[in-house]
């Protein structure tokens, strides 16, 4: 009998497709959870088996490449299968790299479903090597130019970064010179020196590399 465990935050998904599973006569869904807290909780029972897990992304608290790697531990023989509705490559390239074994798009039918848990468990591979690998190189190479990223902001003194912060929220140079108690002149100069800094070609290409990195708040 192979021990599938489903996490998703829709009941409306993740119910029928329990429903379909348990049809199976070699399936039994052991547990549901509907965020990454209820898996967490439903993992930490020492006695459930899972063989397989069946893993949406996009979840209320965090993401469900988040609870691969933790599965993995807990669990070393258990796979994890992602069934998702995102599509953009870098989501899915995290996933794989956290230790995704096979990944579907959730418009597929219950039957591919059903084959890809029975393959998983059987410890076929339903990533080739090529993808494993690309997907790691692309993590990779992401997670250099945020390291890149964050390197060109540390030069920037408090001032700054208050400037930029107050850039982020749509300020005027006088606005900002009102609430940081400086004249417009010093904004526009502090303003010069961040772009110069970041490399930027404008105050919204700064605002955009800021935003990117979670170094600045927008709305």
């Amino acid at each position: 009998m192979i021990h599938v465990m489903l996490i998703d935050d829709h009941a409306s998904t993740r119910e029928p497709l329990a429903f379909m599973l348990e049809q199976e006569p070699d399936l039994t869904v052991v547990a549901q959870a509907g965020s990454l807290a209820e898996a967490r909780q439903v993992l930490d029972a020492p006695d459930l088996c899972v063989d397989v897990a069946v893993v949406d992304l996009g979840l209320p608290d965090g993401s469900g490449e988040e609870l691969i790697p933790e599965l993995r531990e807990s669990r070393p023989d258990a796979h994890s299968l992602v069934l998702t509705y995102f599509s953009d490559h870098e989501r899915l390239a995290r996933a794989v790299a956290s230790g995704a074994a096979g990944i579907l798009h959730k418009s597929v039918p219950v039957g591919d479903v059903v084959d890809a848990v029975r393959r998983l468990n059987a410890g076929e591979q339903l990533l080739t090597v090529a993808e494993v690998v690309e997907a790691l190189r692309f993590v990779d190479q992401e997670r250099r130019r945020e390291r890149e990223a964050r390197q060109a902001f540390e030069p920037l003194t408090d001032r700054e970064r208050e400037v930029l912060q107050a850039l982020a929220d749509g300020l005027s140079d006088k606005e900002i010179a009102e609430r940081l108690y400086i004249s417009p002149a010093t904004v526009r100069t502090h303003i010069t020196a961040i772009l110069g800094k970041l490399d930027a070609n404008s105050r919204l290409q700064a605002v955009v590399v800021a935003a990117r990195h979670n170094l600045v708040t927008l709305g």
